[in-house]
């Protein structure tokens, strides 16, 4: 009887689990078209793409003078009106935890900084309002996706038959670290700079031989703004190599990333990365372990890569990304709908 009342639990946590990610999906279909509901005919042209469209896989971080015909499509946050700028982070809180859209902000707001340190010349490249929303498809109806980019920022969504891809995901920050004074200094991506680098010095001689694959740091992150990536090669310290209190410390590098989303979506990314067993990740580092020093870091397990690079202007620039080898653009949600459904 014991063990009939505990099987039940695990059933009705699972089927809470499925309810509350499909709650995500629905409430993220109603924000997108309320969004799209609330533009006009041309703003509207902007914003939707087809679904099978080249669009939906080409995503980067760079600016946008250097994309292919030099911009960025989708609609523009410079194009809208207050209302249209609310209900496009409204859409955004359909996933992002209340830490993860912070970020999100502070990242645009970076722009301004740059604006200031590059000349006025820059406005059109760095304006906190020159990021882009792209809605791929019909939002609710069968498999659709949407992206949130500008430079330093892509968060590409993938729904299939309520199903939720959140990859791939890149956030940079430049500067990394801005200094307006005592007490006002802001730290975009502090935790993912801080807590690798606790890790990395918290390795005796052994272990820092292990986790070390380069004295010199690569200038950025290996696997760019690919459309898919394969798993890189297995260096590093693998995860059981490390002491309780170096896996704590890994454990909370890693959950920074996906806490950047809502709770249930970053438990089901969690859940996914312990079935893949936590003993088969690996952290590698290259470069400096010194602040302001060009320095590169990965984790790698089964089914995921995060990668972070900060190596440009005094290293106090940070490329940050986070990628799935199975759910890049929901590729994974789009095989399983298709292999049932046809």
């Amino acid at each position: 009887m014991k063990f009939a009342r505990i099987i039940t639990v695990f059933i009705c946590l699972f089927i809470a689990n499925q309810t509350q990610a499909a709650n995500v999906a629905r409430e993220m279909a109603t924000a997108a078209n309320n969004l799209l509901n609330s533009l006009d005919s041309n703003k509207k042209a902007k914003a939707n793409f087809d679904f099978n469209g080249k669009e939906r896989l080409y995503w980067h971080f760079v600016p946008s003078e250097m994309l292919e015909g030099g911009n960025r499509k989708g609609l523009m946050i410079k194009e809208m009106n207050a209302k249209q700028r609310s209900l496009t982070h409204k859409l955004l809180l359909t996933v992002l935890s209340e830490g993860g859209h912070g970020k999100v902000k502070n990242i645009m707001f970076l722009e301004e900084i740059l604006y200031v340190l590059e000349g006025k010349n820059r406005r059109f490249v760095r304006n906190s309002d020159a990021y882009h929303i792209l809605i791929f498809g019909q939002p609710g109806k069968n498999t659709w996706g949407w992206r949130f980019e500008g430079h330093h920022l892509s968060l590409n969504y993938t729904i299939a038959a309520g199903k939720l891809r959140s990859v791939p995901s890149f956030w940079g920050s430049n500067p990394a670290v801005c200094d307006f004074g005592p007490g006002r200094t802001l730290v975009t991506l502090k935790i993912e700079e801080e807590t690798a680098r606790k890790l990395r010095l918290s390795l005796n001689g052994a272990q820092a031989r292990q986790a070390t694959i380069a004295d010199k740091a690569p200038r950025d992150i290996l696997t760019a703004a690919l459309p898919k990536v394969e798993a890189l090669d297995l260096t590093g310290i693998a995860f059981n190599q490390l002491k309780q209190e170096q896996q704590a410390l890994l454990t909370t590098l890693i959950k920074e990333y996906i806490n950047r989303h809502r709770t249930i979506v970053a438990k089901e990314d969690w859940n996914k990365i312990e079935k893949g067993g936590l003993s088969k990740i690996h952290f590698s580092w290259a470069g400096s372990t010194k602040q302001f020093e060009p320095h590169y870091y990965r984790v790698q397990g089964p089914s995921f890569l995060l990668e972070y690079a900060n190596t440009q202007n005094g290293a106090n620039h940070i490329h940050a990304t986070w990628r799935d080898f199975a759910g890049d653009f929901g590729g994974d949600i789009l095989r399983e709908h298709f292999r049932k459904n046809h």
